[in-house]
């Protein structure tokens, strides 16, 4: 299970598509997944270059359920573009939503999704869980766990878990691995805690790794240890 967040179809600091930005990552999942014949791949997308519920929210003029349903919309207009970049690779790929909307992609069901991957297409997951209150992470999480995956690939722009922002702290320290109790108590924000504590109940690993190094989705499928990794031991 891979998930990639909305900002990682924009340019810094901008919003919406880019359309260089969606052509390389959806070029390095196609590279991870003809590499290895037998790969089975779904993908969580955020909505964050779209529209962020939360933010809205916290501004007042928009009930959070309302502005969390409008985040959703956002993920399902980047799976849509991200689905068809890679079907421009030769890589046949399928958006399922967890929210009725028929007339652009599937409703998510679990038998089918497997179905899907078992005939070898990328599985694009939207709308988060279908839910307000509930991030991308904790979709990621939960269908991670549904789908029986190996492993949760949380892609971001650094290279793994730090002890503080290696942006704002020049001291701040890359970790190798954590446990899940080392990342809940210390906070370190490898995901929200609801889709952190989902990952250790049910002792799935997530590897968080930079996805802008090109060919580390590769890589880290292939069973390379870059980034950090999360695990229960």
């Amino acid at each position: 299970m891979l998930k990639v967040s909305g900002e990682s179809l924009s340019q810094p600091g901008q919003l919406g598509i880019d359309p260089e930005e969606l052509r390389a990552i959806a070029g390095e999942i196609a590279s991870a997944k003809t590499a290895f014949d037998d790969l089975r791949m779904a993908v969580v997308v955020g909505g964050g270059n779209i529209v962020r519920g939360a933010k809205l929210a916290e501004a007042g003029r928009i009930n959070q359920s309302t502005a969390d349903y409008m985040g959703m919309l956002g993920t399902v207009i980047n799976g849509l573009a991200l689905r068809e970049a890679l079907e421009q690779l030769g890589v046949q790929s399928r958006v399922m939503s967890a929210i009725t909307v028929t007339a652009v992609c599937e409703p998510f069901i679990r038998l089918r999704a497997l179905r899907h991957m078992e005939k070898g297409r990328v599985v694009i997951l939207v709308a988060g869980t279908g839910n307000p209150f509930f991030t991308t992470d904790t979709c990621a999480s939960l269908r991670a766990i549904e789908l029986g995956a190996e492993v949760l690939l949380k892609a971001t722009k650094v290279d793994g878990v730090y002890s503080a922002d290696p942006r704002r702290d020049p001291k701040a320290t890359r970790f190798d691995r954590l446990t899940f109790r080392e990342a809940l108590e210390r906070q370190l924000g490898v995901m929200d805690l609801t889709a952190l504590a989902m990952c250790m109940e049910h002792g799935l690993p997530i590897c968080v790794f930079d996805f802008k190094k090109q060919g580390n989705i590769r890589r880290v499928v292939a069973g390379e240890r870059i980034g950090t990794l999360v695990s229960t031991a």
